[in-house]
């Protein structure tokens, strides 16, 4: 049966006091912590000087006017410079002559955790037997008794002066076990290489940044540790480093397709020489999707500034020229210029679709994340392209095993990937051939899909221009759009494109995006849903009970402000458009000044009404139509 704190206490104290030495222990503070009974005895100290809390300060005055020390011609100084030393704290031992006669050595030592111990041993008999040895001892010379005194006293000294090394060795281990500790559980690799770049140290995260790497790496060197594309990569800024220049790097790792950020700090002391460098990396992967997403978007929103104005004057100048030549079909006109007619009415129709494109790669970009099951999803794609395909073009699906639903933009993917396999089958022309759809998760870090074909392949101008918008090798019948759309797709999914000839002849189109797992099936919610439409209502309500929600519904703001008093209650889901005066942001927030209440709303409105863009600024919102998969994501992402 563990023992109590106060039984605990008891028999420390019981333990100090059978110590023939005595002892006191201060805190970082200076204040007594503990003492035993010798020490009170040795120096006669008042009950009040041995009791936990009293100063050193108060101590060292009441032994100084005592006479402890000896004649002093300044108290205060004399205390003052004692209570310095002790703040200190450096180890010491020393022999003093008491006002009693008596000697003692005094032997003191930090604590690790802040403090002072220290220990009194009265070696006055000592000091008596070295007087009688002098005096005694006649046919000794005066050399010899001083030598012996000496080493005596420097004997005690070198035992004090173990002990404070063995207390000094201890906490050096403790710290070095912390320090290991800490840089384990950090989410980074911590290394460091001699100048032969051999690694000396590691904290063995290294396979948990790079996925397929050692995490035992000591006396690799960074070729056989890293493999010899990632070594390759940092190579020139280890050498830096070992000229004295710090720096840090990024790079994607090949194999795992993580995205590493490496910093380099040269292993100097002052102005010594170098003796290696230490090494940080941290896995950035989902930063640097976040960038590129980011980045992406800004760049859409840039295209569309400098577009929507030229779209829009395209467009009414195509207007104007549709109707003209429409008027001019009508007429009687001389033989050949009806073809000439039907041909410009042909090139202003196709600058209308172009406009269409265009407004659709440069406007703003809604992505519509859901979670998808990739077997099905690919199925399905196959199904849907396959009637695209002429009799002597197969579509092969080669697929790893992925059964976890990964959260995705479905509709944007199939797109996506259509373009590819039709871009693949106009490579491929007359001639049999064969288009392969790929998919596999590399790390559980990305999502990689790849359509190959058995066509003419990439020249060396559409490897560099292949993502430009309007760059085609289609001639006329090309927009020049459809690879474009795909690399826009998928950066700001947080994605990446690669194109490549293969050595057998063909191309292939890589798609990576991020590996995201969709969430586990949600707990059951209370849901007040807020549609006017009936048929929307019922449609929306059947959804979330099929998802296992419970659903309280409301046909109008005024409904809803009453039905929102239910205690149970954990989201709102509302239509942006209501009927009456209140709209649904307005009810969403004035809900939300009554209670704590998830919220969420729907729209059918386009991204460019100002009520749609004021509720996406303030709430999640899901655009209509959506299906049970979009709705079951959106709910999650609202109730966080």
């Amino acid at each position: 049966m563990p023992i109590s704190g106060e039984e605990h206490n008891g028999l420390m104290k019981t333990g100090l006091n059978l110590i023939s030495q005595a002892l006191s222990i201060f805190d970082s503070s200076l204040n007594l912590a503990v003492c035993n009974r010798r020490y009170q005895d040795m120096f006669d100290l008042p009950e009040a000087y041995v009791t936990a809390g009293v100063s050193f300060e108060e101590t060292i005055r009441l032994l100084v006017r005592r006479g402890e020390y000896g004649p002093v011609d300044d108290e205060e100084e004399a205390v003052r410079s004692r209570v310095e030393a002790a703040r200190a704290f450096v180890p010491h031992y020393m022999e003093r002559l008491r006002s009693n006669g008596r000697w003692v050595s005094v032997e003191g030592f930090p604590l690790p955790q802040g403090g002072w111990v220290t220990v009194y041993t009265d070696i006055t008999e000592v000091r008596i037997q070295q007087q009688m040895l002098r005096t005694r001892s006649v046919e000794l010379s005066e050399q010899l008794l001083s030598n012996t005194e000496r080493l005596s006293e420097t004997n005690r000294a070198l035992s004090a002066a173990n002990t404070a090394l063995e207390a000094a060795k201890n906490q050096l281990a403790e710290m070095e076990a912390r320090t290991r500790l800490t840089t384990e559980m950090m989410p980074a690799h911590i290394a460091h290489v001699d100048r032969n770049l051999r690694y000396t140290y590691t904290n063995r995260r290294l396979s948990a940044v790079i996925p397929g790497r050692p995490s035992q790496i000591i006396g690799l060197t960074g070729y056989e540790a890293l493999g010899e594309s990632s070594f390759a990569k940092i190579r020139p800024h280890l050498a830096r480093a070992l000229a004295g220049e710090a720096s840090v790097c990024e790079f994607t790792d090949a194999d795992s397709g993580r995205r590493i950020r490496t910093a380099f700090t040269p292993d100097r002391i002052g102005e010594g020489p170098i003796n290696g460098v230490y090494i940080l990396s941290t896995d950035i992967t989902e930063e640097s999707q976040a960038r590129a997403a980011v980045l992406q978007t800004r760049k859409r929103e840039l295209a569309a500034q400098l577009t929507s104005g030229l779209a829009h004057d395209f467009a009414n100048l195509l207007t104007i020229i549709l109707g003209l030549q429409t008027r001019l079909e009508q007429l009687d006109l001389p033989e050949g210029a009806a073809e000439l007619v039907t041909s410009t009415l042909a090139a202003a129709r196709r600058g209308g679709t172009l406009t269409d494109r265009i407004a659709s790669i440069s406007g703003q970009k809604q992505l519509r994340p859901e979670p998808v099951h990739m077997p099905t999803f690919l199925h399905d794609l196959c199904r849907l392209a396959g009637p695209a395909l002429p009799d002597h073009i197969s579509l092969r699906l080669q697929s790893e095993p992925i059964e976890t639903p990964l959260v995705l933009d479905a509709g944007a993917l199939q797109d996506s990937l259509l373009n590819l396999i039709l871009n693949a089958k106009d490579a491929i022309g007359a001639v049999p051939g064969t288009i392969s759809l790929h998919a596999r998760s590399i790390h559980e870090t990305w999502l990689e899909l790849a359509v190959c074909d058995t066509g003419c392949g990439f020249s060396d101008k559409a490897l560099s221009h292949a993502f430009d918008p309007f760059f085609t090798t289609k001639g006329g019948e090309g927009s020049g759009l459809g690879l474009s759309m795909v690399y826009d797709q998928a950066t700001i999914s947080g994605g990446t494109v690669r194109l490549e000839n293969l050595a057998g002849g063909g191309a292939r189109v890589e798609l990576r995006l991020p590996y995201r797992p969709a969430p586990a099936n949600a707990p059951s919610r209370l849901v007040l849903l807020v549609e006017d439409s009936v048929e929307i209502r019922e449609t929306v309500r059947d959804m979330l009970l099929r998802l296992g929600h419970a659903v309280v519904e409301a046909a109008s703001a005024a409904e809803a402000e009453a039905l929102a008093d239910v205690p149970e209650l954990d989201i709102l889901l509302t239509d942006l458009h209501l009927k009456g005066s209140i709209n649904g942001l307005d009810l969403a927030q004035k809900l939300q000044k009554r209670r704590a209440l998830a919220v969420g709303v729907m729209t059918s409105l386009p991204s460019s009404a100002p009520l749609r863009q004021a509720a996406d600024a303030r709430f999640p919102l899901l655009a209509k139509p959506f299906e049970d998969r979009a709705l079951a994501s959106f709910i999650t992402r609202v109730a966080g």
